[in-house]
């Protein structure tokens, strides 16, 4: 059974910082893109991140580049994404996605293979 699970959601302060993981299973990830998606309350889900097979490449949107990394480790089946400089309009459900493709920039969600449960990020102003 393929699983993405997020972890490392939680609340933090404006300017403050989190790092959130996720952890594949049931397949090996390392040659598909791997990506984050938000949803807040009343709104559709956004992207945020993708990052290539091998981390060489990653691609933002506007709204968090600057603030946001996104990286992996193949080793350990897991893509990280890195919160610096939190804004209460950051505050969403945030997804772990894949793409059995090596490198993938679409921003629709319809356009990814696999998603996670997600895990809540609270920015408190």
């Amino acid at each position: 059974q393929v699983q993405l699970v997020e972890s490392g959601g939680g609340l933090v302060q404006a300017g403050g910082s989190l790092r959130l993981s996720c952890a594949a299973s049931g397949r090996t990830f390392s040659s598909d893109t791997m990506g984050w998606f938000r949803q807040a309350p009343g709104k559709e889900r956004e992207f945020i991140a993708t990052i290539s097979w091998s981390g060489g490449s990653t691609y933002y949107a506007d709204s968090v580049k600057g603030r946001f990394t996104i990286s992996r480790d193949n080793a350990k089946n897991t893509v990280y994404l890195q919160m610096n400089s939190l804004k209460p309009e950051d505050t969403a459900v945030y997804y772990c996605v894949a793409k059995t493709i090596k490198y993938y920039t679409a921003t629709r969600p319809h356009d990814y293979d696999y998603w996670g449960q997600g895990t809540q990020v609270t920015v408190s102003s």
